[in-house]
Parts: structure tokens; sequence; C-alpha cells
């Protein structure tokens, strides 16, 4: 539910009853992924998605029957060869879905309220919840922190079950995933089977773009668009300018190698030097290239790009640290605008974080959607 979570934290404020309902595991081409939500509140208003149309009807019946009796429930949706009409997904997949009510008195909903609070404001926070098991144990909730020990709010059971999922939900957070565990209810392989959904929320990952240039104004707003925090850096205070990147978070007028040197980036942060002025990027890339970040790529003509590489070795950049330069930036879509342009570079940036080749899906036997940033359901006790 944290990806609604804007919206459900107003609902809190304003003293609102609502049923949330999350995906908790999907099977075959489902066309959202765990954590995804959909939510209810007392006067019919709907916010959100678990399935992009096909079963959202279904769905808003179930939630407004948690509002009504209170309990939460644990549902499967697929696709029915045997009738057509059935509600199912008609793309073949198949999802498990978690309906909690969220109302006034019920001892969920300050936790859910931390966890909604935290997100909306930015901040890293993991929300566990039962998902099933004995059922006065479903729906109950658990969040944490980076820096919690024990979390808050708690499941009611064996206090070692408290402490262990905390525990777990620190690492899922950590990294940045949403995912399911199966732990015993007394929280190792003890007592009745349990299975635990972990939803993480983080603050939204970097884009940089070094190089206030008219493509870069579009990749502002492209990434923008796609969830980003994006800073604009370039050495010349005359095209660095609030003026000219209304939407960029940040602008920085600095030396692009100098800044890089004392922002922040984590594996995350997707790095787009635009600037393909030697000057600026062999120092650039000659940092860029040893960082743990997520992405970088660089503009430039293919003669430009050999050129680059050259100068990069020059100065002691390896083979195997040139080979992490995606150069010259973007996917071959025989972009010309920078529109275009700044399409290309994201459809680039997406396949990498998404595991995805880039190829055109027409004929192609590969899947549809690639799973590389939630996990599968985890055992205490086993290797992960």
């Amino acid at each position: 539910m944290l990806d609604i979570a804007d919206e459900l934290h107003r609902w809190f404020e304003q003293g609102r009853d609502f049923a949330v309902a999350t995906v908790v595991a999907v099977g075959g081409s489902a066309p959202r992924r765990p954590g995804a939500a959909l939510a209810v509140d007392a006067d019919g208003t709907a916010i959100g998605s678990v399935s992009g149309g096909c079963v959202e009807g279904a769905v808003y019946a179930l939630c407004q029957q948690a509002l009504e009796d209170g309990e939460s429930v644990l549902e499967r949706f697929g696709y029915s060869d045997e009738d057509a009409f059935a509600v199912g997904l008609t793309c073949g997949g198949i999802i498990d879905i978690l309906v909690t009510p969220v109302r006034a008195g019920d001892s969920v909903r300050t936790v859910v309220a931390a966890a909604l609070e935290a997100a909306a404001r930015g901040r890293a926070a993991a929300l566990a919840r039962i998902v099933s098991g004995p059922r006065e144990l479903v729906g109950r909730a658990l969040v944490v922190g980076p820096e919690d020990v024990s979390g808050h709010g708690g499941f009611g059971a064996h206090p070692e079950l408290d402490r262990t999922v905390a525990a777990e939900a620190r690492a899922f957070l950590e990294a940045g995933r949403t995912g399911t565990l199966e732990i015993g209810e007394q929280g190792s392989r003890c007592g009745a089977p349990l299975t635990v959904l972990v939803e993480s929320s983080v603050p939204p990952p970097r884009m940089i773009v070094f190089g206030a240039i008219d493509f870069a104004s579009a990749l502002v707003r492209i990434g923008t668009f796609l969830g980003y925090r994006v800073t604009v850096c370039d050495a010349r205070p005359v095209f660095a300018t609030e003026a000219r990147f209304p939407e960029a978070d940040e602008i920085v007028v600095e030396w692009p190698h100098r800044y890089l040197e004392r922002t922040e980036v984590d594996a995350r942060t997707v790095l787009c030097v635009l600037t393909h002025d030697a000057k600026f990027d062999v120092p650039l890339l000659q940092l860029a290239l040893r960082l743990p970040v997520a992405y970088v790529g660089a503009m430039g003509s293919r003669r430009t790009h050999l050129d680059r590489n050259e100068r990069l070795r020059e100065v002691g950049v390896t083979e195997l640290e040139l080979a992490r330069l995606r150069s010259p930036i973007g996917l071959d879509l025989g972009a010309r605008t920078p529109e275009e342009t700044a399409l290309s570079i994201a459809a680039e940036i997406v396949a990498s974080r998404r595991g995805g080749s880039g190829v055109s899906l027409t004929g192609a036997h590969t899947p549809i959607h690639h799973d590389v940033t939630s996990v599968p359901a985890r055992r205490i006790g086993s290797v992960a």
C-alpha cells in the first residue's frame, strides 16, 4: 500500500475509515507487482490499482465487505478457462490479494498510519503484515525504519516473532525491496506457519544530469515522470538556471566532477553525462565509473565515444570500468529530437534497472515482466 502513501496519508489526516487491498504474490503474466494497492473509503471513493483493470470490480467489493465486517481476507484471482466471463486475469496470471480494513479504533490503524506518514514524507520505512496463518493474526502489522531495533506495533503473538520480522524487514528496507517471508508463529520454525508481506518505501532514486543543454531539459522531464529526484549540474551559470529547468529538483553550478565528489549517490543512482566535452567528461567519468551507481551513460557520436575511451584509458580507467559505460547513451530508437533522445535514454535506464533486453516484444519469446525488484518468499533459517 505504500505506493499510494500520499493519498492514504491524506485520508488519515481527514479521519477517514478505509480498506486497502494489496498484491501479495503473483504468478505468470500479472500486470502489477507485490505491494501494488487499491483502497476504498467508507464513502466508496477508490484510489490505486491492483490489476490494471482485470479484477478491480471484485476487489472493490471485497474492500467494502472488509470495511463492513472488520476482518482481513486473502483472496486469489486467476484466469478461468472454463468461464471466459469469470472474475480473473485475462493475461493468464495469478495474483494473491490481502484486503485489510483500517478503521478508527483498530489496532492496525496506528501502525499503518506511521508507515504511510514516513512514506509520504520521503522517509525510509518498511511495513510488515501477516497475510496467511492463524485467522486472528492475518492483517496484523509492524513498521520499521532504518535504525529501528524492534519496530513499532506488533503482531500480538510470540515476542520473538516481532523481533525476527523487524530484523528481516530492515534487510528488505536496506535493499529497497518488497516481498514475502515464511516464518513460524514463535519467530523461527516453531509454531503455526505464517507468511509475512514486507513492503519497503525508500526516498526516490537520484538522476544526475550533467550538461545544461536542450537534451537535458527533455531528460529532466522524463526523469521526473519516472519518479527520480533530478539534479542538473553544469559549470556554466548562464545555462544552469531555474528558468531553463523548471522541473528539476536541484540545479548546481559547479564543475561536474567536483560536484560528484561531494554529493551522495547509491546503488539506485543514475548518472547521465550530456556534456560531450573532454574537459568535463574525462574527470567526471573517471570518477563515475568507480562509484557503486546503477547506471552511467554518456552522450556523443561513435567517434566521440572512441576518442573519449582513449582519453579515459590514458588517465587509468580500466577495461572493466569502461565496460560499465553506456555510450553512445540510450537505446537505438532512431531518435532525433531532444524529447525522442530523452525517451531513448530513459528506455535504456528502465531496461538496465528491470533486466529487460531492449528488443521489440513482437515476435519475442522473453517475459514481458522482469521481476528484479521484488523477492520471492523466503523461509527463516534458509539461504536466500
